[in-house]
């Protein structure tokens, strides 16, 4: 195995471009080490992306956030402006994993592995967040619910890497929500996870909403019957029983030693319902 630390992005790429073989990208490598150990995978090429400049820094961009593939979630839980703008999104980061493990996993490596149970996926979809992708032909925005094709696959090509994720400005009156259920108290693989964000209009209506499950299907979900539930409604108990119901119609998942199918599916609108509770309440605490 052959390991490079370049400085630029476009050495990076360059790296990526010209491997022979299978070539992986190092930011946590909380993914990545444990894989190689256990003999899951064997890299002709490992290219660590900490030395680039900006990969570990987080930014205000446009009223939003733009967070570099090598921040930690650790460095994302004490960031406060991302935490007063998507709680959320925090909250599927920071179950990645022990305390420790927090000090180097990304978000951006948690999606590059490509579970269909990443906890940060789903938040992250439902915030609208979308990705910068470089490669030789140049660099380009994808949303993050396009990146992920199938279990550990993905839409990049050949050279391409993640340099960033970009989490919007909210709109007034927003905030988002993330659960998961887990069969352990912690440091589990979610069984169902469920991210919800929407928007308040003056009068306390869903103007808006995205709902994303995760767990329950090949890839995460971003479910428009969610959002087509919820919206124009005050969240009153009739439009939570309809997002349950959208929410369990969209799954598609398996059965495995975490939980059957049947159970997967009643566990995501349970989920979906208490997340947008927990959102709205949220909403209505901003200005």
């Amino acid at each position: 195995m052959k390991y490079e630390a370049p400085d630029t992005v476009e050495a990076a790429v360059g790296l990526l471009s010209s491997a022979q073989g299978t070539a992986r990208v190092l930011a946590g490598g909380t993914d990545l080490l444990v894989q190689s150990r256990a003999g899951m995978v064997e890299p002709d090429l490992v290219v660590d992306i900490k030395r680039i400049a900006g990969m570990d820094a987080i930014t205000e961009e446009d009223g939003g956030f733009r967070i570099g593939a090598a921040v930690s979630g650790a460095q994302l839980g004490e960031h406060d402006g991302v935490k007063a703008a998507w709680p959320g999104v925090v909250e599927g980061v920071e179950l990645i994993g022990s305390t420790q493990v927090q000090g180097r996993a990304t978000m951006i490596g948690n999606l590059c592995n490509g579970s269909p149970a990443a906890d940060s996926v789903p938040a992250m979809i439902a915030a609208g967040a979308t990705v910068h992708v470089v490669g030789p032909d140049g660099s380009r925005d994808v949303a993050v619910e396009e990146v992920v094709t199938g279990p550990g696959k993905l839409s990049l090509s050949k050279g391409e890497l993640i340099a960033s994720v970009f989490l919007p400005k909210p709109e007034a009156h927003s905030s988002d929500a993330y659960l998961r259920f887990i069969p352990r108290t912690e440091m589990d693989i979610a069984v169902v996870g469920a991210g919800v964000a929407l928007t308040l209009d003056d009068s306390g209506t869903v103007s808006a909403a995205r709902v994303a499950l995760g767990a329950v299907a090949p890839t995460a979900l971003l479910v428009d019957a969610c959002a087509q539930a919820i919206v124009g409604t005050t969240l009153d108990d009739a439009a939570l029983e309809n997002l349950a119901a959208a929410a369990s119609a969209a799954c598609n998942p398996i059965d495995d030693k975490r939980g059957t199918i049947k159970y997967r599916t009643k566990v995501a609108g349970v989920l979906a319902r208490r997340a947008a509770v927990i959102a709205k309440a949220r909403a209505g605490e901003t200005s």
